[in-house]
Parts: C-alpha cells; structure tokens; sequence
C-alpha cells in the first residue's frame, strides 16, 4: 500500500503545472472592468480566424494555457482606447507575446498588430536583441532589465492606450511610452523589421491578441477596460 501511494504522490507531482496552487491568486472583478478570463471559461476568446478555440488551449488551475501548436487567440470584442492588465508565465526556453489593435486581414495577425513581447531572457535566441526582451514592444522599444524576471515566474503587464498614446508596465516597471503615429514612432519602426509591413500599426481599434510561438505559455486575471 505504501507503494501505491508513492507511485501516485510522484504522478501528482510529474502532471501537475510548474506553479504551485497556492500562487494562483485570482483577481476579482471592479467597477468598469470587464473580465477576459475568471479562471473558469474561455468564452471571451476565439482562435484568429475562426469561431472557435483549438484543443491545445486549454484551462489548468485557473490559467489559459496553451500547450503548443494552438494557434493565435482574440478577443471577441475590438476595443479602440483600452487598459489591459494580465499575467503571464513562459517555459524555459519559451516565447510568446501580446498583441493589441489587431484585424484579421488574410495576413497574419503580427503583420499589422504591435506586441509586447513575452520570452524566457536567458535562453531564447531573442534575448540577444534588447528590444525584444520580456516587457518590449518587440523590436521597437527595449524593456529595462528592472521589469524582468526568469522563465518559469509569474509576471504582471498593463498595457494602456488612449487617442494613440501606448504606455506599458510590467512588473511594476514602466516599459513602453510612445505616441502611436508620432515622429518617434515612424522613426522606430522605420528601424525595425516591420518597415516595409504596409498597415504595421495603422489600426486605431482592433483585438486583443495572444501568440502561439509553438511554446507553452500561460495567462491569468486578463481584465480590460474602455477608456
């Protein structure tokens, strides 16, 4: 008998999410927040160009996760001037992202939508290039190392954007403050990759996004608001 409950307290431990319980503090809802994710339901969320959500998105210990391979998530709803606050928890290795005022054009949804990047900094190939470090509006506008912490830990992001104005905190740590539009920004992306992406960042409303990068990666407390 003694056996048998070793055999399962190790199978417990083998299948269980890489956080503890006990670290799934769920966020309860406030006055002029609207919940993306209760920690119960997806219904909030739909694949890119589709209706419904792939299997590989699925619901563990109060936490969208997706395992690999599910492909990009939307909101339901567009949202115009927003503030959007989650966590985030990547594995060893791993990249994913948050995208925002994303269409669904025949294109892909990184083609017109700017992110703010999620990535394991130590071990990803990314992490070579700041501007495309934890908390960055990838290859734009480099996170200080203030906002970041190690893969496999919880983060915090909030993500404001009103008339064009785009600010970005992560873990408390301001990252991103930049008028959409503006002479600084055409300067950044006329730098980046997204140079010659005609429509990169035109859109002035659009969905919330969540990448799949083909790593495992897991969201928590997604509220937003209108502004």
């Amino acid at each position: 008998m003694t056996r048998f409950v070793l055999v399962l307290g190790l199978w417990a431990l083998t299948t269980a999410p890489l956080w503890a319980e006990a670290d799934v503090a769920r966020a309860e809802p406030e006055p002029g927040w609207e919940s993306l994710f209760d920690g119960a339901s997806m219904a909030s969320w739909r694949n890119y160009g589709k209706q419904d959500i792939d299997e590989d998105w699925i619901i563990e210990d109060g936490a969208m996760v997706m395992l690999g391979g599910g492909g990009d998530l939307i909101t339901r709803d567009s949202y115009r001037d927003f503030e959007l606050q989650l966590e985030w928890w990547v594995e060893a290795g791993g990249n994913s992202g948050i995208f925002f005022l994303a269409d669904e054009s025949k294109l892909p949804i990184y083609v017109h939508a700017p992110e703010i990047q999620i990535l394991d900094n130590e071990r990803h190939r990314d992490r070579h290039k700041p501007n495309r470090r934890s908390g960055s509006l990838y290859d734009m506008i480099a996170a200080p190392a203030a906002a970041q912490k190690p893969a496999e830990a919880w983060n915090t992001v909030r993500i404001r954007y009103r008339e064009q104005h785009l600010e970005a905190w992560q873990n408390g740590v301001k990252t991103v403050d930049v008028r959409v539009g503006s002479p600084r920004w055409q300067h950044l992306v006329g730098n980046s990759k997204f140079a010659e992406w005609k429509g990169f960042g035109d859109n002035r409303e659009g969905h919330i996004g969540l990448q799949d990068h083909g790593d495992r990666v897991a969201f928590r407390n997604l509220r937003i608001r209108r502004l």
